[in-house]
């Protein structure tokens, strides 16, 4: 059987792959392996700190019913009532996303639309089906720091 190449038919090609490489684009990790899934590299989470690993975060950096991203740390700290802080790890339980925002008693993952709560990281709105990994909170005895391990 021989197939007819026609204007018609090269056209219809050149469109179906216009469709396909993005729709493969956009189902792919997107990036070269140096960054988590879907989120660039060169594009990091926009709040948090940027205290780095291992030193004490100034416990006026986390805001009350809110928290920080640490995207260099893949670290979220909340303070879900005054005084009481919470770490968990920032790497969403979907896909691997960094979480991007700390906002309404959230901590939300917009790669996919994932929400956890601040208090103990549980999965508020999926897709995620895990809770955030929590890490240890450890503050100063004069209350003005915290480390997280």
């Amino acid at each position: 059987m021989e197939i007819e190449t026609s204007r018609r038919n090269v056209l219809y090609g050149v469109a179906a792959a216009g469709f396909a490489v993005p729709l493969v684009a956009a189902c792919g990790s997107g990036d070269d392996g140096s960054g988590p899934v879907g989120v660039p590299a060169s594009d990091p989470p926009t709040s948090g700190g940027t205290t780095p690993a291992g030193e004490s975060i100034p416990t006026s950096d986390i805001p009350v019913g809110g928290g920080a991203i640490y995207p260099e740390e893949k670290l979220v700290v909340t303070q879900p009532t005054a005084g009481e802080f919470k770490a968990f790890s920032a790497v969403c339980t979907h896909q691997q996303c960094l979480v991007t925002k700390v906002e309404d008693g959230k901590i939300d993952c917009t790669c996919h639309g994932s929400e956890y709560s601040i208090t103990d990281g549980s999965v508020e709105r999926g897709p995620a089906s895990k809770p955030l990994a929590e890490k240890t909170v450890t503050v100063s005895a004069a209350g003005d720091s915290l480390t997280v391990s």
